[in-house]
């Protein structure tokens, strides 16, 4: 089936055709022509003023399967990312059991073959994500694993973050580390501030965060290797992480919707706002917003992480942490574009993730496998019991209108595209 794509903005600095308006022809699965030509197709796609780039990938995505599907499970999962733009996603280890042996890792990637979105397995760093005892990381990498993380989970114990930083560099593997003290951070439920104070709850600080970072980079530098920092949140995190990259493997990222919201957003004790790492103040968003323009911050992320209702509507102190934000995405980048180019967003969600995956970066050019995300910055929908894909609904947007919506994703020979 020829499936014509016509007039978009191509965005893919990899490409000849970067920051060009095309028409992209699709057939069984790959490009086949780019050019100025009205060619001639089965389905022709209207795309003037959308942005088509290679396709989206998520680095980290939290999913309860196994083992806790009524949160979200590997199908609901699937068509959610596809929804959000998502052609290939990361999923982190903390089911039941954790991703620690080679059938966890089967069970996740064996259905790849027949889907558009492909899952990659984090493989756990510790025994069900205790922190305690070492995984087989070279078994779970030859068996498939494309990371090493404890996901949700920070990595708190010193020689086992030591001897996971050697231990892979035996085959260049890269550590995920989600950095907070979970001791100064015990029975925390919002950033340590002025709002915490006067809603009456107890604070996170942002030095839970900062001397785990400041931690990990010194480990970093003695013990070499490649480190991965997840989900950053305070300004001086973001600013080790840009010193220590003059001389060590570092990256990181932060979820996308961290720099929208800011702690005054808790007023209300609406615990769809209730996220780890917290939701700051303005300062910190700023810094995080300087990070994504100058490229400190390597990568956005979703944050996806499903709750059942039972979870999540409850008192605000027993309120799980996390929302869903796979199919709301491209909103929060449609937010952030206010300040940061297109280009710049887009390549934290394309090409920085496959990059320090070691993993294949697909490229707009004629021949080609069309691993693609068609979106339209301008059009708006709700996100409601109709369109939510997730088994879940625990989001801030739940029931709003949202500007920003993905049109078209295609992958491995397939294709989900709005009507």
């Amino acid at each position: 089936m020829k499936i014509l794509i016509q007039s978009p903005e191509i965005i893919d600095p990899q490409s000849s055709f970067h920051k060009k308006e095309k028409n992209v022809l699709l057939n069984n699965g790959r490009i086949v022509e780019i050019g100025d030509k009205n060619y001639s197709a089965d389905r022709v796609i209207k795309a003037e003023g959308m942005k088509l780039s290679i396709g989206w990938f998520d680095l980290g995505t939290y999913v309860g399967d196994p083992g806790l599907e009524h949160k979200e499970d590997l199908d609901s999962v699937s068509k959610a990312a596809a929804a959000g733009g998502f052609t290939e996603i990361a999923v982190l280890p903390n089911t039941v059991p954790s991703v620690q042996s080679k059938n966890e890792i089967g069970y996740i990637t064996r259905g790849n073959d027949n889907r558009l979105v492909q899952i990659h397995a984090l493989a756990s760093v510790t025994r069900n994500n205790k922190g305690e005892e070492l995984t087989e990381m070279i078994d779970l990498h030859e068996a498939g694993a494309v990371a090493f993380t404890d996901g949700l989970k920070p990595i708190w114990h010193t020689d086992i973050l030591l001897k996971s930083l050697q231990y892979l560099q035996k085959f260049d593997g890269l550590l995920i580390d989600h950095p907070e003290d979970i001791w100064l951070n015990m029975f925390g439920q919002m950033h340590e501030g002025l709002q915490s104070t006067m809603l009456g709850l107890k604070g996170m600080p942002r030095i839970a965060e900062d001397i785990m970072v400041g931690k990990s980079l010194e480990l970093l530098g003695y013990a070499g290797g490649r480190l991965h920092l997840a989900r950053l949140s305070t300004g001086k995190a973001v600013d080790l992480v840009r010193n220590a990259k003059k001389k060590l493997q570092v990256s990181c990222d932060i979820a996308a919707y961290q720099p929208l919201f800011d702690d005054t957003a808790l007023v209300d004790f609406d615990t769809n706002y209730k996220v780890n790492p917290p939701l700051r103040e303005k300062a910190d968003n700023d810094a995080l917003i300087k990070g994504l323009r100058d490229g400190t911050i390597d990568v956005l992320c979703s944050g996806h992480t499903p709750h059942e209702e039972e979870s999540k509507s409850l008192e605000f102190d027993m309120a799980d942490f996390g929302l869903i934000n796979l199919q709301t995405f491209g909103a929060n980048l449609v937010a952030l574009s206010k300040t940061i180019d297109w280009d710049v967003l887009l390549e934290k969600v394309t090409v920085n993730p496959r990059r320090l995956l070691n993993l294949e970066i697909p490229r707009i050019e004629v021949d080609e496998k069309a691993n693609l995300t068609l979106f339209d910055p301008e059009r708006t929908w709700t996100l409601d019991d109709r369109t939510n894909l997730s088994k879940s609904k625990n989001s801030p947007w739940f029931g709003k209108e949202i500007t920003g919506k993905v049109v078209a994703v295609f992958n491995n020979n397939r294709q989900r595209a709005e009507d």
